[in-house]
């Protein structure tokens, strides 16, 4: 599957297709205590992002996680360790996957799930905030083709200042969703 490499204008399609997978994710994840947020830009109305959907699957304790990881990787998820960011667990796509998305198991609660519900948040109030974010996105699209890791690097000064300002991760520690990782929100 070709990994998206382009910012485009919001799409009212995200909410159904994040829909979609979430309803995908019933039977591998059935009995294990969970919910699935949408976060990441296609969570955002209105804002530009690479159309991908981003997913947390946040269950209520540590405990659970590995019996969430256990059950997908049995559903054909490939589990890529944290990516850098502690308290998340990151998974690659199974083979037969309909629809690229970013895939994540995060604990309630813990700084890395709190940093993209903050971040969605603030942006979902904040217009202005939204256009600037959308602005530096595309700014840096770029480098979509030729640097995934420097587009992230170029966001993630603004990230920081929009996740303090939302109450997330101080900058010290790095926001949950940029610090050390690759893969990132739209």
């Amino acid at each position: 599957m070709i990994v998206p490499a382009e910012v485009v204008a919001y799409d009212p399609r995200w909410p159904l297709w994040f829909a979609e997978l979430r309803a995908g994710l019933a039977r591998p994840l059935f009995g294990v205590p969970h919910r699935i947020e949408h976060v990441g830009s296609t969570a955002v109305p209105g804002l530009a992002a690479k159309p991908i959907i981003d997913l947390d699957i946040v269950v209520p304790s540590a405990e659970l996680v590995p019996l969430a990881v256990e059950r997908l990787v049995a559903a054909g998820y490939r589990h890529s360790g944290d990516l850098g960011i502690a308290g998340r667990e990151a998974f690659e796509l199974p083979a037969d996957a309909e629809r690229y998305h970013h895939l994540y198991v995060v604990v309630d609660g813990n700084d890395a799930f709190l940093d993209h519900v903050m971040l969605r948040d603030h942006l979902r109030r904040d217009a202005a905030d939204r256009e600037r974010y959308a602005a530096r996105k595309l700014e840096l699209a770029h480098l979509l083709t030729t640097d995934r890791a420097a587009y992230v690097a170029g966001k993630a000064a603004l990230v920081q200042e929009m996740l303090a300002r939302a109450g997330g991760s101080p900058a010290g520690g790095g926001p949950g969703r940029t610090a050390g990782a690759e893969r990132s929100d739209g």
